[in-house]
């Protein structure tokens, strides 16, 4: 059963996050809207070493932790429906990451619908090299949430065609992972999720395509390949869109012999390791653990 924290998340989420992406005339008005800003907020700066650079043209911001040697790293690609910023919610999880000795890219890449993932391949491809380059692979976790984690499993798919090895764990919370979003098992699922909407999530995703067959790997990496694929965790709650398509990954990762764990958290809403519940706190710990420390 899920605790009174995540049933007031969902609530929150209902009343105040679901309706703005409910139709598609609200997702179109959504999608055009101005983007937020990507700076690290001055708290994470503070407590953490913060470099930004440029990489194919767009900002990658470098979170280490201050004082101290890195052991292990990641790169954190955050969610959004690829349309939206990184937030608040996503830096507490890598100023946690950087708390627990590792060194966390975090790339901002382009939004759509000036930007799709004709640019993302190459910009997120880019700032995994120059880590290897750094610690090597056998330390580097790739990990995401919601659309950064299908473009984390779409990535990790394309690595062995750009001469680059698998990091040593993939990381991914409630990845988006099909962006027609035709799984039969959706609309049963829809109707207890409090926050995603299938109609304006399918014009975000269509904005993220732009042009190109939303069922391609690149697009949505449920199609894609994952014999030899680096180990991966998966955490997804019950009450969420995602749902139908982690557990058709992991029949797919079974059947392709990869490694794949799912935690499926009951009750929980959409990326819950970023709520402030103690089924997130729990998962939160969990995650920083594997990616600190295997």
């Amino acid at each position: 059963m899920a605790s009174p924290q995540m049933r007031a998340v969902a609530v929150f989420l209902r009343l105040t996050s679901k309706p703005r992406m409910a139709t598609v005339e609200r997702a179109r008005k959504r999608i055009a809207a101005p983007k937020g800003t990507s700076e690290p907020p001055a708290a994470v700066r503070e407590r953490h070493e913060v470099s930004t650079r440029q990489v194919e043209g767009f900002n990658c911001h470098t979170v280490a932790p201050r004082g101290r040697r890195a052991e292990r790293a990641a790169v954190y690609l955050h969610g959004g429906a690829y349309i939206n910023e990184i937030v608040p919610q996503h830096w507490a999880l890598v100023s946690r990451l950087a708390d627990a000795g590792v060194r966390v890219e975090v790339p901002i890449y382009g939004l759509a619908p000036r930007h799709t993932h004709r640019e993302a391949y190459p910009f997120v491809t880019a700032v995994y090299w120059q880590l290897l380059a750094a610690v090597g692979a056998s330390v580097v976790a790739l990990v995401g949430d919601s659309a950064g984690g299908g473009l984390a499993l779409g990535v990790a798919q394309t690595l062995g065609a750009a001469g680059l090895p698998q990091p040593r764990r993939l990381v991914l919370l409630s990845p988006w992972l099909d962006l027609t979003l035709r799984n039969p098992g959706l609309p049963a699922v829809e109707a207890r999720d409090p926050w995603l909407s299938s109609a304006g999530l399918i014009e975000a995703g269509t904005a993220w395509a732009r042009g190109n067959d939303p069922t391609d790997p690149r697009l949505s990496p449920l199609n894609g390949p994952l014999a030899g694929i680096a180990p991966m965790d998966v955490y997804v709650g019950t009450r969420e869109l995602c749902l139908p398509d982690v557990l058709r990954l992991q029949d797919r990762a079974a059947a392709a012999g990869a490694h794949l764990e799912v935690t499926v958290c009951d009750g929980a809403v959409h990326v819950y390791p970023l709520t402030p519940t103690p089924e997130g706190r729990a998962a939160a710990r969990t995650i920083v653990e594997t990616v600190s420390r295997g």
